[in-house]
């Protein structure tokens, strides 16, 4: 089985433990930590990480490698039984109370000692997974849901079928082989057929209100019509939100187009969008190599757009192409039949 490990990200205004000055953390890219924090050398190459800020999911990838190194650190605690248990107080002073005794102070002593750090690589494999579940049921998939550690390990499986209860979930990003099998090069290993477990599971999840009447509208507003590919059956469309869901947590009006499910994937990866320059659609060029999906680089929408769409397509574009230098539809290559 996989190992998961649930580690806490939060910046210095929501920090509130005080035995060190925290850590250079990059959610999307890079976890690090020392040999003071319980766990420490128990994460490893081919584990999930998943960072939360203690409301909710920021997001998961597949640790890739650990680097190691050693520092002098600054370490704090309380002046009167020299415990580094101690939380900010946010709107009372002083400022810092113990855990471990009654203390109150504005200063907290300090020394110095050299630690060993780790710093994790995910970016590789990494899904944004902003809000898609919250504190309480990230703290239920942990092997010890009343655990107070800032790295908890969990099941990676039952993280992985909460998500997967979500809709519009892909895994496609982080890669990751659920046997946990290593290549020796052998492009054969590890390649023999295991028998796939089945059966049922139960699993309380978050869902999102409104989603069934939120699509029946975009089905009377346009039809039976991807908004980027054209008519479709109906069990072929998805109701795409065209901004995160996750953030807003509101439908809202005219803020979203039904797309053939592939499609809605690949919106949602930003490998697909609308030029706000030209109105046209473009796509990634990973996807010209596909003859479904490069016809349709410099197609126009299928569908009568609002300037409501427009503002929620151009925010798309601006978060996902910006950076990026285009392929312009007339120089687009050939696909591959």
């Amino acid at each position: 089985m996989t190992t998961a490990w649930l580690v806490l990200a939060v910046g210095d205004e929501d920090r509130q433990h005080g035995g060190n000055d925290g850590y250079d953390d990059d959610p999307s890219q890079h976890y690090s930590w020392d040999d003071t924090v319980p766990n420490h050398g128990n994460l490893a190459v081919g584990d999930v990480i998943a960072l939360w800020d203690k409301k909710q999911l920021l997001g998961l990838g597949v640790i890739s490698g650990i680097e190691t190194g050693s520092e002098i650190k600054t370490l704090y605690f309380c002046p009167e039984c020299k415990k580094a248990d101690f939380k900010r107080r946010k709107r009372l002073k002083p400022t810092w109370r113990c855990n471990k005794c009654p203390a109150m102070f504005e200063e907290p002593g300090s020394k110095k000692k050299r630690v060993v750090t780790y710093r994790s690589r995910h970016g590789e494999a990494w899904m944004d997974g902003r809000g898609l579940l919250t504190g309480r049921q990230l703290r239920a998939l942990c092997d010890s849901p009343d655990s107070q550690l800032s790295m908890r390990p969990a099941r990676w499986e039952k993280l992985r079928d909460a998500l997967l209860a979500l809709e519009g979930i892909d895994f496609s990003d982080l890669d990751l082989d659920d046997e946990n099998q290593e290549s020796d090069g052998n492009p054969e290993a590890g390649k023999e057929r295991r028998r796939i477990a089945g059966g049922h599971r139960t699993s309380k999840v978050r869902t999102r209100v409104g989603q069934g009447p939120f699509r029946r509208r975009l089905l009377e507003d346009h039809g039976q019509v991807c908004a980027f590919t054209g008519p479709a059956p109906a069990g072929a469309l998805q109701a795409a939100h065209l901004y995160s869901y996750a953030d807003e947590e509101e439908h809202h009006d005219w803020g979203g187009l039904l797309l053939r499910n592939d499609v809605h994937s690949l919106f949602d990866r930003g490998q697909i969008g609308v030029n706000p320059g030209t109105g046209r659609i473009e796509v990634d060029d990973e996807l010209l190599g596909y003859p479904a999906y490069a016809e349709l680089h410099g197609r126009a929408p299928q569908v009568s757009l609002r300037p409501e769409h427009e503002v929620w397509l151009a925010a798309h574009w601006r978060q996902h192409w910006t950076p990026r230098v285009t392929v312009p539809a007339s120089r687009a290559p050939q696909a591959v039949s």
